[in-house]
């Protein structure tokens, strides 16, 4: 940022800004009248209240300029797009020393200045291209003096790399590779570039480079992941772990209460997902075989999830594995989307999805991303911690075109079931309490909610006798569970456990 003339007022004046000889005595006048604060050497502030490094940060790249007019954003920050954790900012400069500031140190040092390729900045600023910045940022350097390295560790650069792939596609990466190239004589880093050539084709499946990133590792195996996912499911993971035990045993049924308490998950599991039938009819469909003419595909998904829910050896089933979950999931969502040829029955999808603005998991990392968030699985103690997290696993990745809620939610009761623990069914009435539960770890990275109502609902189907389907359905009614959640909000009525009904 250029000098301020001294005909420019102080209320014309940025709230931070560097000082020059031009208006150095009006400052110094302001200061002593008590209208400007000093914050570093030649650098002031009209904010006399707020703390000095957030009003530093707020006017960042104007100080930089302040301090070198012209300078290039460079090196780690210029990939990092803001200062490191130790507060440095790295440019390239014509002249200069570090200027340090409050929770700030900016590190200029001498070099090849903007290229075309460069990007003009803010305030006369330049930043470096991103082909540029990959290719400085191969160059090796150390912390030195209790600063973090100008450049960034190989293990960030091929994690970078990995998630350009994941994002914009191999292409991306081949139009880096190319750009790289061609600048490497300019700024004399033809051993970098090659370097760099050298981890992109590797990410690409067509060198053989030395890797240390678990992401660029696994993708070399042909098993990217999704990192950010990952870090979702280490989230979850945690709060299980911290979550007093529950252990609710699953009492002992007859035949006929346990097919109506396979009936009604079925039921309400269909019924969150938009497949509406009364329960007479869904009942005719299950028990009595009546396919409904006009709704011959609604009525065998609701077929295909009782079959498996009833099947007392396929819910014992649970995966040892990565490779087994893959299996055991295909063959599950085959069997509910049986009668829907184009939703791809038992095969992972093939295209992006997403609910709302959550864009799930892209196909490429689907395999990957459940085998990396299956070994956080296994590793849980109880049925139940083991029953959230298979059901999160599979609702965030999405790997299907369609009815993914309808097996993730099978994949937990799998889970219950094989360790002798109550079910858990999710009525009609609950359902925006499951929806926003599952938005809030997944968009706020918040697990205790989903926690928190997944244990009630279980406590809550422990609660029904599941007698006959009928005896079942008028307590259900008592229970407001069949409530539209729009009319269970306008009439202030919720889900009522049975032991409170009579209160």
């Amino acid at each position: 940022m250029a000098d301020f003339s001294a005909a420019q007022t102080l209320d014309q004046m940025p709230e931070a800004f560097v000082s020059g000889t031009a208006i150095s005595r009006e400052v110094s006048r302001a200061v002593k009248a008590g209208k400007l604060r000093k914050l570093a050497s030649r650098l002031y502030t009209r904010n006399l209240t707020d703390q000095p490094e957030a009003v530093i940060r707020r006017n960042l790249w104007n100080i930089v300029a302040g301090y070198f007019p012209g300078a290039l954003i460079a090196d780690r920050t210029a990939l990092e797009n803001a200062p490191a954790e130790d507060g440095s900012v790295c440019l390239v400069a014509e002249r200069g020393n570090d200027v340090k500031l409050p929770g700030l140190v900016l590190r200029p040092r001498r070099g090849t200045g903007p290229l075309p390729t460069d990007r003009p900045f803010i305030a006369g600023l330049f930043l470096s291209s991103t082909a540029r910045a990959y290719l400085e940022n191969m160059r090796a350097s150390r912390a030195r003096g209790g600063a973090v390295a100008r450049t960034l560790p190989r293990r960030q650069i091929e994690e970078r790399l990995d998630t350009l792939i994941r994002r914009s596609g191999e292409d991306a990466a081949k139009r880096l590779r190319d750009e790289v190239r061609a600048l490497a004589p300019d700024l004399d880093l033809k051993d970098e570039a090659q370097a760099l050539d050298a981890l992109i084709g590797t990410l690409l499946g067509t060198r053989e480079a030395e890797l240390s990133a678990p992401t660029a590792l696994a993708r070399r195996k042909g098993r990217p992941y999704d990192p950010d996912r990952l870090a979702l499911f280490q989230t979850l993971h945690t709060a299980l772990r911290n979550h007093p035990p529950i252990a609710r045993l699953a009492p002992q049924r007859s035949g006929e209460e346990t097919a109506t308490l396979a009936f009604f998950e079925a039921y309400f599991s269909n019924f969150i997902e938009g497949t509406e039938f009364a329960v007479k009819e869904a009942a005719d469909i299950v028990f009595r075989g009546v396919i409904p003419n006009g709704r011959p595909e609604d009525a065998h998904d609701v077929l295909g999830t009782w079959r498996i829910v009833s099947d007392a050896e396929e819910m014992r089933r649970t995966p040892q594995d990565g490779a087994a979950l893959v299996r055991l999931l295909k063959a599950r969502h085959a069997a509910i989307m049986d009668r829907r040829p184009y939703k791809h029955p038992g095969e992972f999808k093939l295209a992006e999805n997403r609910a709302g603005a959550t864009v799930f998991v892209a196909p490429d990392l689907v395999d990957g991303t459940l085998d990396q968030g299956f070994g956080l699985c296994r590793s849980l103690e109880t049925p139940f911690q083991r029953a959230v997290f298979a059901m999160f696993l599979v609702a965030e990745i999405h790997p299907f075109a369609d009815g993914n809620g309808r097996a993730a939610r099978i994949m937990m009761n799998a889970e219950l079931v094989a360790g002798g623990e109550e079910r858990i069914v999710i009525p009609t009435v609950y359902r925006p309490h499951y929806l926003s539960a599952l938005k809030a770890l997944s968009q706020n990275g918040r697990a205790e909610p989903l926690i928190r109502m997944l244990d009630f609902a279980q406590k809550w189907t422990a609660a029904i006798d599941w007698r006959t389907v009928e005896e079942t359905r008028r307590e259900l009614d008592a229970c407001n569970a069949f409530l539209d959640p729009a009319v269970a909000d306008e009439e202030g009525k919720r889900l009522r456990m049975p032991s409170l009904m009579g209160a």
